[in-house]
């Protein structure tokens, strides 16, 4: 699709790039992976699967992996950019979804807000979702029904215009109140995810470390400390 590229985050995803890379191929050209540090095969089961990879020598954060990647395609044109994970969680089959959504409203953010199934996802997981949920919706003064999805349309230069700076999760968290205070359309559409069963599903976010970070993002948002 012209004037549009699919971007993944990966780190360490080696197991699940080549299917995630294949499936978002079938639907756009372009197709970029930022390897966040990883020390598997994540870089060359994206490029055999026929990605452009740009590799980070350490890790550094998934918001920084984005924030590489969305200026990489800015500085080569591109107006419009799907994110999703590289661990398989969203479905290629989805992306059509997004992307109806996107040519609708073009200079809208565009998220796909995950139907959960609760018996496949632990409820910390789901507590932390709706937390999050509720302390953007008092930062932006907008409610939002997934606040920490990462598949999402982002209009290029108007999200890096934002100034979002957050190195890791809370990236995600920062750009949706900054569009928000900013006037930039926000949109939801559901999108179905998969979730391995609980106990079986491996992320980089860590609960503790990870949360604190989008609590002080947050606050510091809402106190204009940021």
């Amino acid at each position: 699709m012209a004037g549009l590229a699919v971007l993944i985050p990966a780190l360490n995803c080696a197991d699940t790039i080549t299917e995630v890379v294949s499936g978002a191929r079938r639907y756009v050209d372009v197709v970029v992976v930022v390897s966040d540090g990883s020390t598997d095969a994540t870089a060359e089961r994206a490029a055999a699967a026929g990605a452009e990879v740009t590799r980070h020598p350490t890790t550094q954060g998934k918001g920084t992996a984005l924030q590489t990647g969305l200026q990489l395609l800015a500085d080569r044109g591109f107006a419009r950019v799907l994110t999703m994970d590289g661990d398989g969680q969203h479905l290629s089959d989805q992306i059509p979804i997004l992307l109806r959504a996107s040519d609708a409203e073009p200079a809208a953010l565009i998220i796909g807000a995950r139907e959960f199934d609760s018996t496949a996802v632990a409820p910390i997981r789901l507590f932390g979702n709706r937390f999050a949920n509720r302390w953007v919706e008092i930062a932006c003064g907008q409610a939002l029904p997934d606040t920490q999805s990462g598949f999402r349309v982002y209009p290029v230069r108007e999200t890096l215009a934002l100034g979002a700076h957050a190195r890791h999760f809370a990236f995600e968290t920062e750009v949706l109140i900054r569009a928000a205070r900013a006037g930039l359309p926000i949109r939801s559409v559901p999108v179905q995810v998969y979730y391995p069963p609980v106990g079986e599903h491996t992320s980089h976010y860590r609960r503790v470390v990870d949360t604190v970070r989008i609590i002080f993002v947050v606050l510091g948002l809402i106190f204009r400390l940021w």
